[in-house]
């Protein structure tokens, strides 16, 4: 005590410094406004949705990355040839099974069938899309592909066998494989009820590595795909929003607040498909079948901590109604149309123009969808599969619930927040089960 008190004396400086220090926290302490600066420092620390520690990630399962293929028979039982239909990510899935099926039946494959869509502004073949000689290298020893047939069959039209969804689960082997055998060429479009689960592993490999190993770009379209990649500012995050006047009325959802140009729209894609009134429309959406509005989705990101100023890249079409509701709130909102020009982009349409989004969704540093169509599974897969896992799905679902409670404001960003924090800690809907398997951290 002596010396502290003789330390003191002989420094007055560091007493003077000493007594100020104490009366500047005292007086901080008593302040009634306190407790109200602790409270903003908290806000301002906390982090956004990619900052949460997952719990769990979906990783290739070893059994396709590093398993022991089961050797192909010495004799094929036919050749199979896939029909897709739809848009790109559509066929890509019915590609991707049915290379499972053929290799199920011990079938060659032959290259599959893009179908021609006017729905869909469609009439690029497979090989306007994806390199043919890399599919084939990438899937020698999980099954044959074959670019031509042999003479005794080239002549001959396949043979049509229907696989189309019925009651139960559609048993390839029973059903197929005895016209397979019979006719020797066969073409089929894979039934989206049959049980991938089923399938030998062998059978699930091939599946896994035609739709996440041996589907790359032309080097026309890998390009200018480069090129659009390159041309967004970074880091930047994909949005897949969904907000046409055909998925609209295909929800049968009703909305209110719209402008007028968007409800005449989408009355005239509803035709016959009225929309749900009442309970039944409640229970519709608190089910999580309406999709969310570009206003909602703004909302939504800032309850995720998403800065306002976070560069964005739309990957959607050109008919996205209400968008003004989200660009209104992030201002740095770029699309493939206001970023490339020149002849090749103007005279691209269909698979084509869906292939610059998806290339730029699976290397963009993080990625949201507001639904979960077969573009966002086969985005969310490739992500995991690249080691990339800011993957996110909006959760419609809870956003009606929580509305209909009545929640609101400053509330209603609280719950959003933590349903999502949960949803991406525990990696819900990152990638689809068929060819990943669970990693705990």
């Amino acid at each position: 005590m002596y010396q502290m008190l003789s330390l003191f004396v002989k420094k007055p400086l560091l007493t003077l410094t000493l007594i100020t220090l104490i009366l500047l926290f005292a007086i901080i302490s008593l302040s009634p406004s306190s407790s109200q600066i602790r409270l903003n420092y908290a806000a301002t620390a906390e982090s956004d949705i990619w900052s949460a520690k997952r719990i769990l990630d979906w990783r290739p399962c070893k059994w396709w990355i590093q398993g022991h293929l089961t050797a192909l028979p010495a004799e094929t039982n036919g050749y199979i040839r896939v029909h897709c239909y739809g848009g790109l990510n559509q066929m890509r899935r019915d590609l991707c099974d049915g290379v499972g099926v053929a290799r199920l039946l011990n079938a060659t494959l032959v290259l599959p069938k893009f179908e021609v869509a006017a729905y869909w502004n469609e009439s690029s073949g497979f090989a306007d899309v994806f390199d043919v000689d890399y599919f084939i290298q990438q899937l020698k020893g999980f099954i044959n592909v074959v670019k031509e047939l042999p003479a005794e069959i080239a002549s001959k039209e396949p043979v049509r066998v229907d696989c189309s969804k019925r009651k139960g689960q559609f048993d390839y082997v029973e059903s197929v494989l005895p016209s397979l055998l019979q006719h020797r060429y066969i073409s089929i479009t894979p039934a989206m009820s049959q049980r991938r689960d089923r399938y030998p592993l062998y059978a699930k490999a091939s599946l896994c590595q035609a739709c996440y190993s041996a589907l790359r770009l032309t080097p026309v379209l890998e390009k200018k795909s480069n090129e659009l990649l390159e041309a967004i500012p970074k880091p930047f995050l994909s949005l897949h929003l969904r907000f046409e006047p055909d998925m609209v009325a295909y929800s049968q959802c009703e909305y209110t607040g719209l402008s007028r140009a968007s409800m005449e729209a989408i009355d005239a894609a509803r035709g016959d498909r009225k929309p749900w009134t009442g309970e039944t429309a409640r229970v519709w959406r608190n089910r999580g079948k309406c999709p969310l509005t570009p206003n909602e989705t703004a909302f939504i990101l800032q309850s995720l901590l998403i800065p306002k100023n976070t560069n964005i890249y739309l990957a959607a079409g050109d008919g996205i109604m209400e968008l003004e509701g989200l660009t209104s709130v992030y201002t740095n909102v770029v699309t493939k149309s206001s970023l490339l020009s020149g002849e090749d982009f103007v005279n691209m349409h269909g698979n084509t123009k869906a292939v610059l989004d998806y290339y730029v969704s699976i290397n963009s540093d993080a990625y949201v969808a507001t639904y979960f169509g077969n573009m966002d599974k086969m985005v969310a897969a490739m992500r995991a599969y690249k080691g990339l896992y800011k993957t996110l799905f909006l959760n419609r679902k809870d956003f009606a619930e929580f509305t209909s409670q009545g929640l609101k404001g400053e509330e209603l960003m609280k719950a959003l927040k933590k349903a999502h924090e949960e949803d991406f800690v525990m990696g819900r809907g990152s990638a689809l089960p068929d060819c990943f398997c669970e990693f705990k951290l």
